[in-house]
């Protein structure tokens, strides 16, 4: 949101009071309280004008210092909040005549006491970001309504990145982002994932903990500065410092969550009804069937909207008339050794039975007149469960749990976003802070009976609506996408920005949601479907079945299909890595090269754990321009060399895809490839990719640990269980060893 008329003046209607100097410093608890005036106190008489700002400086954990903005303290105070779990910190507090500073960790916040208003963020004595004149300030709008804003600033040559899955430019400079649920589909700027958190190349990010509507102007009201305002009376954001960007996540994710780690066997593809596509369950099998003909490994199955009959969503009964027996077909699938996932939405229309009971027991979300809200948008007559209320969410949780206990495994968690503002929760919360924040309830809500009943290892969703702390409810997908090369790319940019904001998991529609992408479209789609965290084959009035397309479509699923399947002793460490340390598993390359100017606005790649790279061709023909960063990479594909830094250019038959190697890289390769859920170290073969004598990397599979050491023309391995069957190769080099013992070596040809 714009107050300013250009750098001199306000917007018409605009008023704004800004601090001007500190008068007083008080500590209290390991925090820092201070009392900020308007206007410069020159007499005894400039303390009776306000307003006064209060700032309190605090910390929830080593590295991040929040600071809290308040003008009136009068209000009731409404959630609801964001569920922090900071680690605790014990800061450093000081302060004298010129400034007053708190540290924790390599993190300072200094406050200047004279002159000028200015605060800055420091490390190690290097000013990472500042606000100073006319920067904080309490800004009232043409209509009358209270907003605090905060304007921090941009160094030379700074990115901001983040603020949820954003399917415009990766790089957020310049844009106006309004953190606001909506289901805008991923061409536009609206977002179903809207998460208040930037991260930069410069070593710091910055949580704005209100779970509300906030308002960003990235360098884009004023050019140097990232600005943030909420129209509330007060407000919190955090700043949360590396130095890499890497470790921002760490930190971030220790802050607000950290994702559970999905079950293998969700690594695999799903094969979706698609949505409005006629199916029963005579389709499905004739779907499963043909897969298996066509030696497609699949490992979910999942029904989407229609399994239950229409204008009763949700009722979560099976539609009879095509699902006579969904007990039986349920357990003829799982003989199939799949995997069942069904479609639900927080929604209950008004023809679902469920209507009616939920409004008798209160657990629709209520107008102030106490009648149910309800709309046409959707479902005719619709209401929202109110997922404030516990016995609300014990009772959708109950069916739920009749699902499960039928056979389903898991749940498509769909929509989420819309959810009006002229109500009344059920435990008094404000209807502008619940707007974005009802999807982490939701969400929750179904995690949570999930991992009651199928376990901690089995839990796992496909979500398309979230805020800050949903990434602890995985895996996440892109949402209503179109059938074109550029709603892939605008896909990637989300799935990559959604990493860049601490969701370690994310998936997409494989050809597109919307139209019937052309046979070409769908093969290069699939290369990178496959190439994601998650794989799923879903449109909206067609099927996506590869045979529908062309008899090559097959070919290439089955290619990378098996190619991923491959990967998983890789994949799945990488999994754990997001589940332990917040890193996602699709990286923007600038978080693997935060030191590489190459990196920083590349948005048509991506690196797939650490040591992969892969870059998606948008193009029948194949061709494809993509940067490798410094050194000696390899084709996985082909173990041809690639030396960077440089840009390369390529073009690609529809069964292979940019997929490099990175230097001194070891790639643990499964001797499975019909499904992701085997004993990933049984058998694996551990490819070393441009170890340089003296190189030592160390590689987990599973409960085993492997040591590859390059030393002079020799690569020799170590493996922590000595009965494991395993091997060794190097990529370029013809000799290979196999082994069941404990250690192998392996002769390389001279460098």
């Amino acid at each position: 949101m714009k107050f300013t008329d250009g750098y001199w003046l306000l917007r018409e209607g605009v008023t704004a009071a800004y601090p001007a100097e500190v008068l007083d410093v008080t500590e209290s608890d390991g925090t820092l309280e201070i009392h900020a005036p308007t206007r410069p106190v020159r007499t005894r008489g400039d303390l009776l004008k306000g307003p006064v700002l209060a700032l309190r400086a605090h910390t929830p954990m080593p590295d991040v210092i929040g600071l809290t903005l308040t003008h009136f303290t009068g209000g009731e105070r409404r959630g609801p909040e964001f569920e922090l779990t900071g680690s605790g910190a014990t800061p450093q507090v000081s302060y004298d005549d010129e400034y007053a500073t708190l540290t924790s960790g390599d993190l300072s916040v200094r406050v200047a006491r004279g002159g000028p208003w200015h605060v800055e963020f420091l490390s190690h004595g290097r000013t990472l970001t500042s606000s100073g004149h006319k920067s904080m300030g309490i800004m009232r709008d043409a209509t009358g309504a209270h907003h605090l804003r905060e304007q921090l600033v941009l160094q030379v040559g700074t990115s901001v990145y983040g603020l949820g899955e954003r399917f415009g430019p990766l790089v957020k400079n310049g844009q106006v982002v309004d953190v606001w649920q909506a289901d805008g589909g991923t061409c536009s700027e609206q977002a179903y994932k809207n998460v208040p958190f930037y991260l930069t190349d410069a070593g710091y990010g910055v949580f704005v903990d209100h779970p509300g509507k906030v308002s960003f102007e990235v360098a884009s009201e004023v050019v140097s500065r990232v600005q943030f305002s909420a129209e509330t009376q007060e407000l919190t954001y955090y700043v949360v410092h590396g130095p890499t960007p890497k470790d921002i996540l760490r930190k971030y994710t220790a802050l607000t969550g950290r994702p559970a780690l999905p079950p293998a066997w969700s690594f695999g593809l799903w094969l979706s009804t698609s949505f409005t596509t006629s199916y029963d369950e005579e389709t499905v099998t004739s779907f499963i069937e043909g897969m298996r003909e066509r030696e497609l490994p699949l490992s979910v199955f999942h029904f989407d909207c229609f399994w239950m009959r229409e204008h009763h969503w949700c009722d979560f009964q099976w539609d009879a008339r095509v699902f006579p027996d969904p007990e039986g077909m349920l357990a003829r699938l799982k003989a199939r050794d799949l995997r069942v996932s069904v479609w639900i939405n927080p929604y209950i229309a008004q023809r679902s039975p469920l209507f009616a009971e939920g409004k008798a027991l209160g657990h629709l979300l209520k107008r102030p007149d106490g009648s149910v809200w309800q709309w046409d948008l959707w479902q005719p007559g619709m209401a929202l469960v109110d997922f404030t209320s516990p016995a609300a969410r014990d009772w959708y949780a109950a069916k739920l749990e009749a699902l499960l206990a039928q056979g389903v495994d898991c749940f498509k968690t769909d929509f989420g976003e819309r959810v009006p503002l002229d109500v009344t929760w059920s435990d008094g919360s404000d209807p502008e802070r619940m707007h974005n924040y009802y999807t982490y309830l939701y969400n929750r809500t179904v995690f949570e009976v999930l991992r009651k009943h199928r376990g901690e290892a089995e839990a796992v969703l496909f979500a398309r609506s979230a805020t800050a702390g949903s990434q602890q409810f995985p895996v996440h997908w892109g949402g209503d996408c179109e059938a074109t090369y550029e709603s892939m790319a605008e896909s990637l940019r989300g799935g990559l920005s959604l990493g860049l904001s601490g969701f370690g998991f994310w998936s997409h529609d494989i050809g597109g949601f919307e139209g019937t992408p052309t046979p070409a479209v769908f093969k290069r789609w699939l290369a990178f479907g496959l190439l994601s965290s998650h794989s799923r084959l879903h449109g909206s009035s067609s099927y996506r079945v590869p045979w529908l397309f062309d008899e090559e479509s097959v070919e290439v699923a089955h290619h990378f299909i098996r190619l991923k399947l491959r990967l998983m002793p890789y994949l799945y460490e990488t999994a754990r890595a997001a589940h332990t340390e917040g890193v996602p598993m699709m990286r923007a390359m600038v978080l693997e090269f935060p030191d590489d100017p190459g990196c920083a606005h590349l948005e048509r790649q991506y690196m797939l754990g650490p040591d992969l790279l892969v870059a998606p061709v948008f193009s029948d023909e194949g061709d494809v321009t993509y940067y490798v960063p410094e050194g000696a990479w390899t084709h996985f594909l082909t173990g041809e060399p690639v030396t960077g830094p440089r840009w390369v250019r390529e073009r690609h038959p529809f069964l292979s895809v940019p997929l490099l190697v990175r230097p001194g890289a070891v790639i643990p390769v499964g001797a499975v490839d019909d499904r992701p859920d085997y004993d990933h170290a049984d058998g694996v073969t551990l490819r070393a990719y441009g170890l340089r004598p003296g190189d030592q990397t160390t590689v987990r599979v599973g409960d085993v640990t492997f040591t590859v050491v390059r030393e002079a023309d020799t690569l020799r391995a170590t493996c922590s269980d000595p009965a494991a069957p395993w091997a060794l190769a190097a990529a370029g080099h013809e000799a290979r060893a196999r082994a069941g013992t404990g250690s192998l070596t392996l002769g390389l040809e001279p460098s």
